[in-house]
This record gives structure tokens, sequence and C-alpha cells, in this order.
């Protein structure tokens, strides 16, 4: 059980990366998978320390969680606050469509570590 859990989470990961990987390259040229699989970890564990503390409060604990999120993009893509917003929402947006592609023919779930929401 341990073993197919942690299966599950690398493919997550991995899933949630190719978001980030997708929107760095997209958004500021940014090309290097390994770097946004750091950033998806790292967006991944911050996303969940910021949600366990605040994340209980409505509409303000989510907005925190979310920030907390961009500000991991922001500081590990050096192109400034909109730029790692944008890099976040072409990542989600990726990613749905990936996980929906490989929902719909039977592979995997929906959901993704390293890219809030989905």
């Amino acid at each position: 059980m341990v073993v197919a859990s942690l299966v599950v989470f690398l493919v997550s990961l991995l899933i949630g990366a190719v978001g980030i990987y997708v929107g760095a390259r997209v958004i500021v040229g940014a090309g290097d998978y390994d770097h946004a699989i750091v950033t998806a970890l790292l967006g991944a564990i911050i996303w969940a320390i910021v949600g366990f503390f605040v994340g209980w409060i409505p509409l303000l604990g989510p907005l925190l969680a979310l920030l907390a999120y961009i500000a991991v993009i922001n500081f590990r893509y050096p192109a400034g606050w909109t730029a790692a917003a944008m890099i976040a929402l072409v990542a989600w947006v990726t990613v749905l469509i990936a996980l929906y592609l490989l929902a719909f023919v039977g592979l995997t779930e929906f959901g993704a570590v390293g890219v809030p929401g989905v």
C-alpha cells in the first residue's frame, strides 16, 4: 500500500511539473524540467503548510495558500509576480487538459501534486 501511494504521488508530481514546465516555457522561456519538478514539489509543500494553518478561513485561507504557491513560482522563476501568476494559470490549464485526457483513456484519476486545485 505504501509503495502504491508513493508511485501515485510521484506520477502526480511529474504531471504537476509538466504544467509548471509548460507555463514557465510559455511565459518566461525557461526550459528546465528538473527545475519545474523542484518547483512543483516546493509549491505543493508550501500550499499544504499554508492550507493547514489558514485554509479553514473562508475565502481568505485558500487565497493565502494560492498566493504562497505563486510566491514559490516567483522565487523560482525570476520574472515578477505577474509572470508567476501567469505561469501558475498556464500550469493549471495544462494539467487540467492532461489529466482529462489521461482519465478519459483510463490511465489515471483526476488529480496532480504541485498544481493546486487539480
